[in-house]
């Protein structure tokens, strides 16, 4: 969820977030693993977004997040390269509402690298849901964030830590340049 209507909502945090994660996805692509995308987006309208759902009640009562439109895309400082894939999703989760798992599975991924915005939203849902479906997990903390620092930091401190290896960018992009 790394998407332009997203990364504004964190203030002066989003550059040097987005500044750790073009990092990471750097030094994923130059150790030639695959870079995968999610981000939430609807239809026009959001036909997706039912009478019961108040997590999404305000996209869909203010048009946000349809797909196509500039606050829907991935922010340009970390934008997919030709033949990434990218996924759309309609909920919280990286694999609710999308065919994440379908491609994972078509491609024998069995370990998933995580980064996303924000920490208490989708990060939080996808290591749940990936961690049930039992894939390994790697959280890069600080390519992470969340309007709330203390939320951003119990999760990373103590909730994802049983479910996921949490680790830095630098930490993880060290190991991948000793690993090759």
């Amino acid at each position: 969820d790394y998407q332009n209507g997203i990364v504004g909502g964190l203030g002066a945090e989003a550059e040097p977030l987005l500044q750790r994660a073009g990092r990471a996805l750097a030094a994923a692509r130059a150790a030639g693993l695959p870079v995968i995308y999610v981000k939430v987006c609807f239809r026009p309208g959001h036909p997706e977004i039912g009478e019961r759902n108040p997590a999404f009640a305000t996209a869909k009562e203010s048009n946000r997040y349809v797909a196509g439109t500039a606050e829907a895309e991935i922010h340009p400082a970390v934008a997919p390269r030709a033949g990434e894939i990218v996924v759309e999703k309609r909920r919280v989760s990286a694999f609710a509402g999308s065919d994440l798992e379908v491609i994972l599975r078509a491609r024998r991924i069995d370990t998933l690298v995580l980064c996303g915005i924000a920490t208490s939203g989708v990060v939080l849902s996808t290591v749940r849901q990936a961690a049930d479906a039992d894939y390994r997990l790697v959280v890069l903390a600080d390519a992470c964030g969340d309007r709330d620092p203390e939320v951003h930091r119990v999760l990373t401190g103590k909730v994802f830590p049983r479910q996921a290896e949490v680790t830095s960018v630098d930490e993880f992009v060290g190991r991948l340049q000793r690993a090759k």
